[in-house]
């Protein structure tokens, strides 16, 4: 089975089992990554980009190198090829632990209980929630589940549809190193330079493909991509601004506003500043968006990859045949010595005019 068969069903298995099964509550391989990076942070930590840079590359580029090494060793076996695109696609995509944290939190506002909203909102996102009401916590889910939806799903599958495993294991990777070394405190600015840039252009084409597919399966296309043309610009992640405002016109709400991280408080644009307030029901639908989008781009990536690789088997244009004349019209030696010599001659000449003249 060739290689961009692979990743489409393989792709397809894993997204089915993340849906299925979810995550696992312990020993995720996510979380052993985590554990693993953590530890070479402790050994490389210095207030300085270049350490921070090394880190990153180490911690990457292992990810990716394992994927290699796995993939390679599968090669020969069609139904090992399959399982091991399933396992990764299901190990690094989250769809299923993000719709069950937001639908939580919803069923927790819902409820009237905001104390326990709040005590799950670090959960999904990493906004101060004592700051935050029921409002304000439901909007925060609304724009967790938008951004999420890229950084979860969306972006893995697009980067397994290029670089297979190795591309799989490699964008959880990067998306996880920003997590945890990425963000603006004292301790990171330098040092989590590298991981926030390279996740900031692993993540490009994902943002873009989610905020496509959520205009295309939103309930209101034209508003998701007015508030995309007019607002992603303003918001200060190129990734998340995109599919933010894809989602708010999509869903015909107003996001963006003040928030508070660590103390630290925001204040970020508007997104579709026409559209009405969040409401806690608005967590329901943004997560059935979210899960429509997840499917529509494993279709994308597994026509992507089915494409390219077409694409690469396609002859070069130009390249010329390298198929031979077919030897055995000429006579063979055995047919020389049995035919006169007056119709050899007269033989001889058609077969090499066929050569001359090229093969149809």
């Amino acid at each position: 089975m060739r290689a961009d068969r692979v990743f489409a069903y393989g792709a397809a298995a894993g997204l089915l089992g993340d849906h299925l099964l979810g995550d696992p509550r312990r020993g995720h391989p996510v979380a052993v990554f985590g554990r693993a990076a953590g530890a070479v942070e402790q050994v490389l930590w210095r207030d300085h980009r270049g350490w921070g840079a090394l880190h990153t590359a180490v911690c990457a580029g292992s990810a990716i190198a394992l994927g290699a090494l796995a993939q390679r060793s599968v090669r020969p076996s069609r139904t090992a090829s399959l399982a091991l695109t399933a396992a990764a696609t299901w190990a690094v995509v989250g769809g299923t632990s993000l719709a069950r944290e937001a639908r939580g939190i919803g069923r927790a506002l819902e409820a009237g209980d905001v104390e326990a909203a709040r005590a799950r909102l670090p959960h999904l996102c990493g906004r101060d929630p004592q700051a935050l009401d029921a409002d304000g916590i439901a909007r925060a889910v609304v724009e967790s589940v938008a951004e999420n939806t890229s950084d979860a799903v969306v972006g893995a599958l697009v980067w397994g549809a290029v670089g297979g495993v190795p591309g799989l294991l490699g964008f959880r990777a990067v998306n996880t190193l920003d997590a945890m070394v990425g963000h603006k405190s004292a301790r990171y600015r330098r040092y989590g330079w590298a991981s926030a840039r390279l996740d900031d252009v692993a993540g490009w084409p994902g943002a873009r493909l989610t905020a496509v597919l959520a205009a295309a399966a939103g309930g209101d296309g034209r508003g998701a991509v007015r508030a995309w043309r007019s607002d992603a610009a303003k918001h200060p992640s190129p990734n998340a601004g995109p599919v933010e405002a894809s989602f708010a016109g999509a869903l015909g709400v107003r996001l963006g506003g003040t928030l508070s991280y660590g103390g630290r408080v925001e204040h970020r644009p508007v997104l579709n500043g026409e559209g009405r307030a969040v409401e806690v029901g608005d967590i329901e639908r943004a997560v059935r968006l979210s899960r429509r989008v997840g499917w529509l781009a494993l279709g994308v990536s597994a026509a992507g990859a089915v494409l390219r690789g077409r694409v690469a088997r396609r002859p070069a244009v130009g390249a010329v045949p390298t198929r031979s004349a077919p030897a055995e019209r000429l006579p063979t030696a055995d047919a020389v010595g049995a035919v006169p010599r007056s119709a050899l001659a007269e033989r001889l000449p058609t077969a090499v005019g066929r050569q001359q003249g090229g093969v149809s």
